[in-house]
């Protein structure tokens, strides 16, 4: 089984649906026998994506970095928490482990995580798919900015077709599965 290393949210975010849909991605992750990776915070959304995923029989390695851990947020009942020395190190283990990467509803972080996985992406410092869980149309306006990119000729419509979306998560992780069962 493969694992998906899923950015989102330390906050809940506004929306019951968003935590609703990380719990469900969690949940299916685990029946379905994969890992989950994620930034091992024990609050908000990663909290809630972690615990479902760990209810369900799952296993969940979290990363996180020294002074986040200091500061009270890791989550202490995963498989397994990774302390690394900085964010830098964070991204880059996160994506060591990972088979496939996925971003939820999150804020300036997370945005950060998914964009650099995807610039190794397209530098070809991985092939592992990308998919972004739009749930109750979060990522609708940068979805739509990401097809203006194209359509303003500063990005190719084959660097954009990489990155997978869909509104429901089960159906997102079966794109992904999809993608990492294709030949290489």
């Amino acid at each position: 089984m493969a694992r998906f290393c899923v950015f989102l949210g330390s906050r809940e975010g506004r929306d019951p649906q968003y935590l609703a849909d990380a719990q469900r991605l969690g949940d299916a992750l685990a029946r379905r026998g994969h890992t989950l990776v994620y930034g091992g915070a024990r609050i908000g959304m990663m909290g809630a994506l972690a615990d479902s995923t760990l209810e369900a029989g799952g296993e969940v390695i979290g990363v996180m970095p020294d002074h986040l851990v200091d500061r009270e947020q890791a989550h202490h009942g995963l498989t397994e928490l990774i302390r690394v020395r900085n964010m830098h190190e964070r991204k880059a283990s996160m994506a060591a482990h990972a088979d496939a990467f996925i971003m939820l509803p999150g804020g300036i972080g997370t945005l950060e995580e998914f964009f650099e996985a995807w610039t190794w992406h397209y530098l070809g410092l991985h092939d592992k798919p990308i998919g972004v869980l739009d749930s109750e149309g979060f990522y609708a306006p940068l979805l739509s900015f990401l097809d203006n990119t194209v359509e303003q000729g500063f990005l190719n419509a084959r660097t954009r077709a990489e990155v997978l979306d869909a509104t429901d998560p089960l159906e997102l992780l079966d794109i992904l599965e999809a993608q990492l069962a294709r030949p290489r």
